[in-house]
């Protein structure tokens, strides 16, 4: 049993101390253009959360999946309906909350798993992250393995490069972990909108209407693949491990 939703209490005490490795999906509520569900971060985070948590399991590195956070800071959403949003400091707040109940239970590493990439909601859990950064009794080492920075980033593609946001590399990944949650007719029919999220970010857009994405999206939908989405979650999940794998050393001997 690897995730924590689905434990008994009982369970949970087995599973949870001080060699685990607590994983935190996070996510957001905001919407992804006409095809892609409101909860398209939350699933990114879990699928590759979950494709992690199979890789440390077959190098004996026990980890466990905890229930993700579907909310995160969502202000360039605004103007779109079904945008649900925190302030920072309740982020901030929560995420400590998380962090000081799992020390509580002898988890002395937690992982931020994110799949939510607005700036000032990254640079949240960036500050979180670096408010934790040793291990001891009752003091867990917090990491935030970040797909911004130009390491990861560079392995995931030219749309991840320019922020396309609900275009092929969200769409792709949707349909390889919840095909359901996709609106297929939708998404085929999507002309590709080439809006640099990236530059118009830097240029001074504080939301995607400013930035010229009229319809919650941009980058092309329509060139989306399962394929392609099961070889990101892939890369995502190698990120996650790898980090945890240079961070911690030790779980691996």
């Amino acid at each position: 049993m690897t995730n924590l939703a689905k434990c008994t209490w009982p369970e949970a005490a087995e599973l949870l101390g001080p060699r685990t490795v607590a994983i935190l999906p996070i996510g957001c509520t905001e919407p992804h253009g006409p095809h892609l569900a409101l909860d398209t971060d939350v699933t990114i985070a879990v699928a590759q959360t979950e494709r992690a948590i199979e890789s440390l399991a077959a190098v004996g590195v026990q980890a466990v999946m905890l229930p993700p956070l579907n909310y995160g800071l969502t202000n360039f959403t605004d103007g779109f309906a079904g945008r649900v949003t925190l302030r920072p400091g309740t982020l901030w707040a929560m995420l400590e909350d998380i962090v000081m109940s799992l020390e509580q239970q002898d988890v002395l590493q937690i992982v931020f798993s994110n799949g939510h990439l607005e700036p000032q909601h990254v640079e949240i859990l960036r500050g979180v992250a670096g408010d934790h950064t040793e291990r001891g009794k009752q003091r867990a080492h917090v990491l935030f393995p970040d797909n911004t920075r130009r390491r990861w980033a560079a392995t995931l593609g030219a749309a991840f490069a320019k922020g396309d946001h609900a275009g092929a590399y969200e769409s792709s990944i949707v349909l390889a972990a919840d095909p359901a949650a996709v609106r297929e007719e939708a998404r085929r029919a999507l002309p590709a909108v080439d809006v640099d999220l990236i530059g118009a970010i830097r240029g001074g857009a504080d939301s995607f209407l400013s930035a010229g994405c009229d319809a919650a999206y941009c980058g092309d939908p329509a060139a989306a693949t399962s394929e392609e989405g099961q070889r990101l979650v892939g890369l995502l999940a190698e990120m996650l491990v790898v980090s945890i794998r240079e961070t911690w050393p030790d779980l691996f001997a």
